[in-house]
């Protein structure tokens, strides 16, 4: 593995917080999409910070719904002390005060908010375009693709997913949840547009909530919140295989 690339993860975490939702609901961090990379990223031996834009964030009203967050996530939410609820409240970074040399691996955390903030997320584009230039890995989940166009290579000049396969939410999941509309007064752009414009081949789940991660090289993605468990999976195994 290369010197250096430490085994210290980035997840980044979406800064917008605005009422997209039919009733009125906000969007943010959607909980589990950063939650579940959390805990599958220190129980792998990774230190992890969280950072966002702005240095702040707000949380999906839609992804603590019963249907979403239940269990053992839903102890974790309920639980101030839990070390992520704390990394997010108490010591959720900006992203202009990260050195990027502290990560080896960065992974994007999502919800809708993703897609109105991250494609002009230099801060958090930049430190995820270090890590790859020092050979390291890149992951999302969900919307968190749409940072992915800002986050050029070195070497080419484009875009790190030209030429590569990615997955994200789905058309239909946009539909399931009725925002569609919403997303296209907003223009915002979809994943699946705003991966296919830079030159990557989107790959799609069967189902919009299926378990569903790609692995290209080292750079991973994951569908939905479903697949957030999955996706940094994926990533710890493509970190560990580096030499």
């Amino acid at each position: 593995m290369p010197t250096n690339l430490p085994r210290k993860a980035l997840i980044s975490i979406s800064s917008f917080n605005g009422a997209i939702y039919p009733g009125g609901l906000k969007t943010g961090l959607f909980y589990t999409e950063a939650l579940h990379p959390f805990e599958v990223l220190t129980e792998a031996g990774f230190e992890v910070d969280l950072a966002s834009e702005t240095g702040t964030c707000g949380i999906d009203q839609v992804s603590l719904m019963e249907h979403f967050l239940s269990g053992s996530d839903k102890a974790a939410y309920d639980n101030p002390k839990h070390p992520f609820n704390i990394k997010l409240h108490s010591q959720l970074k900006k992203a202009s005060e990260l050195n990027s040399k502290d990560y080896g691996l960065f992974f994007a955390s999502a919800g809708h908010a993703a897609l109105y903030d991250y494609p002009t997320a230099k801060g958090l584009q930049a430190v995820a375009a270090d890590i790859w230039e020092r050979g390291g890995i890149v992951g999302t989940v969900c919307h968190g693709p749409a940072i992915l166009p800002g986050i050029i290579d070195a070497k080419t000049g484009k875009s790190i997913i030209e030429g590569k396969t990615v997955t994200g939410f789905t058309l239909e999941g946009e539909m399931l949840l009725g925002i569609l509309g919403k997303l296209k007064e907003d223009k915002v752009t979809l994943v699946v547009d705003a991966v296919t414009a830079v030159g990557a081949y989107y790959s799609s789940s069967m189902g919009a909530m299926d378990d569903y991660s790609v692995t290209s090289g080292r750079l991973v993605t994951g569908t939905n919140p479903a697949s957030a468990r999955s996706a940094t999976e994926r990533a710890v195994k493509a970190f560990d295989s580096l030499r």
